[in-house]
């Protein structure tokens, strides 16, 4: 007879990700004697196994870590790269290392991730969000012993600190550089509606919209943020943009902005010449298009910084320590997809 599953062991975890017992005793117990990326490879193999270390069989004291973790939603986008690179120094500055998990914006594996870094005993947590779904889920979940702060979504200062980015002055900066060279019959483009800087850069759009006098044509809600879905916006865009029906697009992402440049230019439509479009993040995407994309930047490097100032300063106040709300100013990024009429004709 067979028998029941039994609980993940320690030497499990050590197999599955490849490093010796002690090695993961380390990471349980004094994560400042391993190396941020074997911490992660250990702290991955934890995930995929679903272990949770007895505490009692520890001995690290909490807060006396010196590791700080940050689940980030998406490693294929430079700006959480950027996001990381921040946090990073940071950490260094302060003598910690940091742990970072890519949790593909699945709601499952960040919460995973946090229960393995709660189990860690990190000095801190960093969460980076974009959907208030998420943020309520995960609030009432696994309760964290570490401080947590949560990076690209603002949040009540009861619950805890943040930092987030202007993101409705962020859709008025490219909303209103079309209205400057010449652009009057625009669209957003953005979705799902669930992720919160979605919904406020297409507010800073209409703001502009309303004020300027432009014509707000629609706005499109495709299922995802990526190229694929731009390059399916920007093929339906074809025949309005010919007709002269819309002459300017601000995508809520660069991914959706690229694949809308991308469509577009295939079917012989003019960039800018016919139509501008602009983007936002100011990543790879933009800047590696063949025909370089305007863009908004988020200062992704800052806002990194800035989360891991505050968790490490959480972590050493301790019960005296005051929330903060902080939040950074996008910037408007102008390359070769935006350009006025008038000076097309020069």
């Amino acid at each position: 007879m067979g028998n029941p599953r039994s609980r993940p062991s320690i030497g499990d975890v050590a197999a599955l990700a490849g490093v010796s017992l002690g090695t993961v005793s380390n990471v349980l117990n004094h994560p400042d004697r391993v190396s941020a990326a074997t911490a992660e490879k250990v702290a991955r193999a934890m995930a995929m196994l679903e272990y949770l270390p007895d505490g009692n069989a520890r001995t690290l004291a909490a807060g006396s870590s010196r590791t700080v973790g940050i689940i980030l939603p998406d490693l294929a986008n430079s700006l959480f790269v950027d996001v990381a690179r921040g946090a990073e120094a940071a950490a260094e500055e302060a003598d910690h290392t940091l742990m970072i998990a890519n949790s593909d914006t699945r709601l499952e594996r960040e919460s995973r991730y946090l229960r393995t870094f709660t189990q860690a005993r990190v000095a801190g947590i960093l969460l980076t969000l974009n959907d208030e779904e998420h943020y309520a889920a995960i609030a009432g979940g696994t309760p964290r012993s570490a401080p947590t702060v949560m990076l690209n979504l603002a949040v009540p200062v009861a619950r805890s600190c943040s930092v987030s980015v202007d993101n409705a002055l962020g859709g008025r900066l490219a909303t209103q550089h079309l209205v400057d060279t010449g652009r009057r019959r625009l669209v957003f483009v953005g979705g799902p509606t669930t992720l919160d800087p979605i919904r406020h850069r297409e507010r800073g759009f209409t703001d502009v919209v309303s004020a300027s006098g432009a014509t707000h044509v629609r706005t499109i809600t495709p299922d995802g943020v990526n190229r694929s879905d731009g390059w399916a916006v920007g093929t339906g865009l074809v025949e309005d943009v010919r007709a002269g029906r819309v002459d300017g697009v601000v995508a809520a992402t660069d991914l959706l902005a690229a694949g809308i440049v991308h469509a577009l230019t295939a079917a012989d439509v003019e960039v800018p010449g016919q139509v501008s479009v602009v983007g936002y993040d100011n990543n790879q995407a933009a800047w590696d298009s063949p025909i370089p994309i305007s863009t908004v930047a988020q200062p992704g490097e800052a806002m990194g910084r800035a989360g891991a100032e505050l968790v490490l300063a959480e972590a050493r106040a301790g019960a005296d320590h005051v929330h903060r709300a902080v939040v950074l100013e996008p910037t408007l990024v102008v390359r070769a997809s935006t350009a006025g009429p008038t000076a097309l004709m020069r």
